[in-house]
């Protein structure tokens, strides 16, 4: 039993006194009272007081939150403004001119007025273009179905009228220069293939009807290629090639 005793009470043998205890509390309640000042301190400094939004903006702004304001000067003062007022219009970039269009219409309705070179000299094709389909629309009217013959025979009689142009002339011409004046002055034509709408052309007054419109075409587009490429005197020469060509062209109207 006394050996019990005495591991009972090195058990609970311990460096802890009443003193410890006493300086903890006291330690405890230093920390409080630090805690408890400094939060007191806190609760009296003085709050900011409320700010409305619209006195945080500044004075010159004028739109609202997350939009800028547009500045008109800017834009006005941009060079990319002026870059877009000095471009051509589309049509004029795409080579479609309708007051060229109209000029050389005037001139292959009129042979007998003046060309203008400078004007005729030009790669146009929308004219021609236009007056191919309307020749081949009007033959389909008049039920012939001849748009292969048309485009086949427009493309080989500009390969030979070209060929024979850079021959006779020391300046030269261009492949699309003279597909452009040959289709021009193929509107003539389109008006003989209208009238076969309404009437047969297979008779005297359509075989002279024919040769008077293979005459003003022909005439029309040696006019324009003697004033283009400064051809003077040789205008019957040119005219009796493009004759031909045109003579075909009234062959698919007529027949």
């Amino acid at each position: 039993m006394s050996n019990l005793g005495q591991f009972d009470s090195d058990f609970y043998q311990s460096n802890y006194t009443i003193d410890n205890q006493e300086q903890s509390r006291n330690d405890s309640n230093a920390y409080e009272n630090l805690y408890g000042s400094r939060k007191q301190q806190a609760s009296e400094q003085p709050q900011p007081a409320f700010v409305p939004p619209e006195m945080l903006m500044p004075s010159g702004y004028a739109g609202q939150f997350f939009q800028p304001g547009s500045n008109l000067d800017y834009y006005s003062q941009s060079p990319y403004s002026d870059n877009f007022d000095e471009e051509p219009p589309l049509l004029e970039e795409l080579g479609i001119n309708f007051d060229h269009i109209w000029q050389k219409t005037l001139t292959v309705l009129n042979p007998l007025k003046a060309a203008d070179g400078s004007i005729m000299n030009e790669t146009d094709l929308a004219g021609p273009i236009l007056f191919c389909i309307a020749l081949g629309a009007t033959l389909l009217l008049a039920g012939k179905v001849q748009f292969g013959y048309v485009y086949g025979m427009s493309a080989i009689g500009c390969l030979g009228i070209c060929a024979l142009l850079n021959l006779m002339s020391s300046s030269g011409v261009s492949y699309g220069c003279v597909a452009s004046v040959l289709g021009y002055c193929l509107l003539p034509m389109v008006i003989l293939s209208s009238c076969a709408i309404f009437f047969s052309l297979q008779g005297t007054v359509g075989t002279v009807s024919a040769l008077i419109i293979i005459g003003w075409c022909s005439l029309s587009a040696s006019k324009i290629f003697i004033s283009a490429l400064d051809m003077e005197g040789q205008q019957l020469l040119i005219a009796y090639p493009c004759a031909l060509l045109y003579g075909l062209f009234a062959l698919l109207t007529v027949f």
